[in-house]
């Protein structure tokens, strides 16, 4: 079954619930800035194991003490879906363990 894109005023709902996270150009995004390199990676790598386990990817940007999440759904034509969501659902549930604000 393929996954079916999100009206707008579903991703308007679902974004109040993910403060800290926007969307722009059909992509969810958001910033998490963290106590140094190290923990920065350490975020990537746990980013890295949720997406193996959901099966959906995002594009994750490494700098010295901030890491960068970007989400949407190729297989939906690069719109936001469900998975796109849950994925960050899931980050913001890690993030805090890791330092990140």
């Amino acid at each position: 079954m393929p996954t079916q894109p999100l009206s707008q005023k579903e991703i308007e709902d679902r974004l109040r619930e993910l403060p800290g996270w926007s969307v722009e150009d059909d992509r969810l995004l958001r910033t998490y800035r963290l106590a140094d390199h190290f923990a920065a990676t350490a975020l990537v790598v746990h980013v890295a194991q949720i997406q193996q386990e959901l099966d959906h990817h995002s594009d994750l940007t490494l700098g010295y003490d901030t890491v960068a999440v970007s989400v949407h759904t190729h297989s939906a034509g690069g719109v936001l879906t469900e998975k796109d969501f849950t994925l960050a659902e899931r980050v913001e549930g890690i993030a805090p363990g890791h330092g990140a604000t």
